[in-house]
């Protein structure tokens, strides 16, 4: 197990470049098993999460191809279906969330998947019944073995209908546009997802024959075909690390340059962060966060506490109120921090309380910070990463840290943060990594 030892206090300034987005990832590079043709994606992240699900469709046979760092192409012609009930593929495809994704251009293709309990991070409950009731609409039966925590599913043939999802699920929505692209006749999906990552899946697969409309709405619209083509596709910067380095900027008093940071997808993100009274310019389609020694938290018009919650997009993502959080603690005011999704994304708080935060943890959907002001510095302790926005803002406080903080179980930020010790390194950090 790898740990990052931390040496904070400098203040990080220069240029960093967002990664390609984890969770666009893992749903377009499953997107390949609908098609025998030659699929090019560019921008994908190197990052453990997204390298085993290339590792399981190599190992079902799909044909890969790494043309650079950062570019492959994928071949799903001669696919192994079998290698489903394989023991091999039970034990890797249960170690990440995202190979649920797999399910639904498996289903639509090959009429058979296995779906797997979600695997990742240690964050709450994550329901799959978006996934399985959706399926089962448009004609899949299931069954569940208890020995292998499997969901098995097959059809003869999909057939489009009309569904409400009782969520607005990215991955449900996903899986079930994946699945309805090559089903019999029209489907519609209300209620659904419609995250700049939909967007871009949906892009993709029309690119590919499918007729998706609707895209940008909570209403898709799906007329199936019969069979799709080959594509190209460049994925957009990762949002949630660009939001992770206007934090981190924040908190070291640094002056950093997002570069290319795909501003225009970032929906409220910018603007939460400017809530919380952090300065930015928009240069192009980067964002430059000049330093500040303070910054004050804004109130409600009528003087109330400001509360950052986290709502389906357009709404703010959930996967930055950690960042969030972490940031406001130097700040001038308070805030409130309500992470309604997952009931244990806030337990990391504990050790920023022992870290010298001022932070009330009033459930575990809800924590109140008190900024210090820069009157009192964080101090550096021996922590554990629990999930990978945990982490990440974990290490955006021991950056900002007096002293040396030990951070283990690294190989949770590594699932969905690129090189993040040798570019945070380029910044001026002082971060060595051991072991891992």
């Amino acid at each position: 197990m790898g740990i990052f030892e931390v040496r904070g206090g400098k203040r990080l300034s220069g240029e960093i470049i967002p990664q390609g987005a984890k969770n666009e990832a893992l749903q377009v590079i499953s997107a390949v098993l609908l098609t025998a043709d030659e699929v090019v994606i560019n921008n994908i992240p190197d990052i453990i999460d997204v390298n085993l699900l290339i590792e399981l469709l190599q190992e079902m046979n799909v044909k890969v191809n790494h043309i650079d760092a950062n570019t492959c192409s994928f071949k799903a012609d001669d696919v192994d279906v079998e290698y489903l009930q394989s023991s091999e593929y039970h034990k890797k495809s249960g170690r990440l969330r995202g190979s649920v994704m797999l399910a639904g251009p498996l289903l639509a293709r090959f009429k058979k998947a296995y779906l797997p309990k979600p695997g990742g991070d240690k964050i709450g409950r994550r329901r799959l019944d978006t996934h399985i009731i959706g399926f089962e609409k448009l004609g899949a039966t299931f069954h569940y073995d208890d020995n292998t925590g499997f969901f098995r599913l097959e059809t003869n043939e999909l057939k489009g209908t009309f569904m409400l999802l009782d969520e607005p699920s990215v991955t449900g929505t996903a899986n079930l546009l994946m699945a309805a692209v090559l089903a019999n006749g029209t489907t519609t999906i209300y209620n659904a997802a419609c995250e700049p990552y939909i967007q871009q899946l949906c892009k993709m697969l029309n690119r590919m024959g499918a007729h998706i409309e609707g895209i940008g709405s909570n209403m898709l619209i799906i007329t199936g075909v019969e069979k799709l083509q080959g594509t190209t596709h460049t994925m957009l910067a990762d949002m949630i690390e660009v939001g992770s380095f206007i934090g981190l900027a924040a908190m070291t008093q640094g002056e950093v340059t997002i570069k290319n940071a795909g501003i225009s997808e970032l929906g409220m993100i910018p603007e939460k962060f400017q809530q919380l009274g952090i300065k930015m310019e928009f240069r192009g389609d980067d964002i430059h966060v000049p330093a500040q020694d303070l910054y004050e938290i804004q109130t409600f018009l009528d003087g109330g506490i400001l509360t950052i919650y986290d709502h389906p997009w357009p709404g703010f993502t959930p996967d930055l109120l950690s960042i969030v959080l972490v940031t406001a603690l130097q700040a001038k005011g308070s805030l409130l921090i309500h992470q309604k999704m997952f009931e244990s994304r806030l337990f990391f708080v504990d050790k920023l309380i022992e870290m010298g935060a001022q932070v009330i943890l009033c459930d575990p959907h809800r924590a109140v910070v008190v900024g210090m002001e820069r009157e009192k510095q964080l101090r550096g302790i021996t922590m554990s990463s629990p999930d990978i926005r945990a982490g990440v803002a974990l290490l955006i406080a021991a950056l900002s840290a007096t002293g040396k903080s030990t951070i283990q179980n690294i190989e949770q930020i590594d699932r969905g943060y690129q090189d993040i010790d040798g570019r945070l390194r380029k910044l001026g950090a002082d971060i060595v990594r051991i072991g891992g």
